[in-house]
């Protein structure tokens, strides 16, 4: 089934907040650019023409008859007409002299106004002539040396050449933003759709995997955080496959444990039924069957709650110092029997003394059970089963060694997984390995199995020597008045078994 997964969280955010602040702080460079141009153009013209009239002020150095006429002298013999117009102004404000060759008639001079009030005795304008032109004009009152000819220097300058310069650089200016902006979007929504389109392929493929496919799988094309994100679902999509798998060889498992006794039970039912008041004997032996295999049922529920519990960490533990020699001495006692029916020989290498260990005695009784109805298991005829114990390095070891069928490389490493077992031909659900691997961690100890096919299996459980600091000190799991059952049959009803 084919899902498309819009994402669009990701592209519109991006243009909302990266791109719309982006495009912000260019505009706001963009203003300052122009503003700065417009000041720096502006300024330099300004400096520019009071350069130029500066030379006029040697003529506050005149005598009031003098000053026309050097004014007219001084205004014919300026270089630089073209880039300005200098008037002199005598000192009732009439022009008297001018670059330009015209004396006008009549002129608005907001700037010589200015520059008669002003404290600096100069003023700027900023105007236009009345055929409509854009101009600069300023106003340099000359000193008063005495000679009464302290008029004015005027100067205008045309600032429509100015204008078109300063426009075309605002211009090439925001071109160059809308470039710089242009290729930021794009850069932008070319990195975005690498991102968006791997989102999209993983958010459908994540959707094919929860939905029960768990064939699907990403390709993935870059080794960055994504291709790394892309392999870490394909991996989690063949773990789950493989745990599914497990999960339905798990319920099979336990379907076949739980229809076997349920058969026994209702076969020997109706023979009971049928038998009731003409064969006592065969009466007496189908309820002992039924009574057995209701044992057995309850051994097997006992186990998946057990396992439960684990999993929801609610396995109770009921610790404090106990002799472990008298646990694993009643376990091997429970399967003696058991392994005589099989023709097993199982040896007990029952040590003197053993200290004692900080624990729960029916919890590790149950490890061991389940360890050697392993053992005796996969074991064939005539085997093998030695059960050894010791003092080692502050730790008690006991180790449980058969000559079985083995366990293969490939599956050594998992045979303490839930669900998981080696070797799918003996009977069993495939947890007792991961509650007993559990339940020696919670006396922090340890588990170890090796094994060789064909050869036999070893299994070493190591549990620390009890000190007297654990009663210090308040167990982390909290005791739970539910008695474990053993996961194993009773002697009775193994020998029903064999019987059937």
């Amino acid at each position: 089934m084919e899902m498309e997964i819009k994402v669009k969280g990701i592209t519109r955010r991006w243009l909302l907040n990266v791109l719309t602040v982006f495009i912000g702080v260019v505009c706001m460079v963009e203003i300052l650019i122009a503003i700065f141009i417009h000041r720096y153009f502006y300024n330099s013209v300004k400096d520019a023409a009071l350069t130029y009239s500066r030379s006029f002020t040697v003529l506050s150095n005149c005598t009031k008859s003098e000053f026309p006429a050097f004014a007219k002298e001084f205004a014919e013999r300026f270089e630089h007409k073209d880039r300005l117009e200098i008037q002199v102004l005598d000192t009732n404000g009439r022009v008297i002299a001018s670059t330009s060759g015209f004396l006008p008639k009549e002129q608005e001079m907001p700037d010589y106004e200015l520059a008669l009030k002003s404290s600096s005795s100069s003023a700027t304008h900023y105007g236009k002539t009345p055929s409509g032109e854009k101009i600069m004009a300023g106003t340099s009152i000359l000193p008063d040396t005495g000679n009464g000819s302290n008029g004015a220097v005027r100067w205008i300058v045309s600032l429509e050449a100015v204008d078109r310069q300063c426009g075309m650089l605002v211009a090439l200016s925001i071109a160059v933003g809308i470039g710089v902006v242009a290729f930021a979007t794009i850069s932008g929504l070319y990195f975005i759709r690498s991102i968006v389109h791997p989102i999209q392929e993983v958010s459908n493929i994540a959707r094919k995997i929860a939905m029960g496919d768990f064939k699907a799988r990403i390709k993935v094309k870059d080794t960055d955080e994504i291709g790394e994100l892309c392999d870490s679902i394909n991996y989690m999509a063949s773990e789950l496959a493989h745990a599914e798998n497990m999960k339905n060889e798990f319920i099979s498992s336990v379907s076949h444990e739980l229809r076997t006794p349920l058969t026994a039970i209702k076969g020997w039912g109706e023979t009971v039924k049928s038998a009731l008041d003409k064969d006592p004997a065969l009466v007496n032996k189908g309820l002992d069957i039924i009574l057995s295999e209701a044992d057995r049922l309850s051994s097997l529920v006992e186990e998946l709650l057990d396992f439960s519990r684990m999993q929801s960490g609610r396995l109770s533990m009921n610790m404090k110092p106990i002799d472990i020699l008298a646990e694993l001495g009643e376990a091997v006692l429970m399967y003696n029997e058991f392994a005589r029916q099989q023709k097993i020989e199982l040896t007990y290498m029952e040590p003197e003394y053993l200290p004692p260990v900080y624990g729960d005695g029916d919890r590790l009784k149950q490890v061991f059970i389940n360890i050697l109805d392993n053992a005796i298991k996969y074991t064939n005829e005539g085997g093998q089963v030695l059960v050894n114990a010791y003092e080692e390095e502050g730790c008690i070891r006991i180790t449980i060694s058969d000559t079985g069928v083995g366990i293969p490389a490939a599956a050594l490493d998992r045979v303490k997984e839930k669900f998981f077992k080696a070797n799918k031909t003996v009977s069993g659900s495939g947890i007792g390995l991961a509650v007993a691997d559990e339940i020696v961690k919670q006396h922090n100890g340890f588990l170890f199995i090796e094994s060789k096919e064909n050869v036999g299996t070893t299994v070493t459980i190591v549990l620390p020597i009890y000190t007297g600091e654990e009663d210090k000190q308040e167990s982390s799991t909290p005791v739970v008045d539910i008695p474990p059952t053993s996961v194993i049959p009773k002697t009775e009803e193994l020998k029903e078994r064999e019987n059937q």
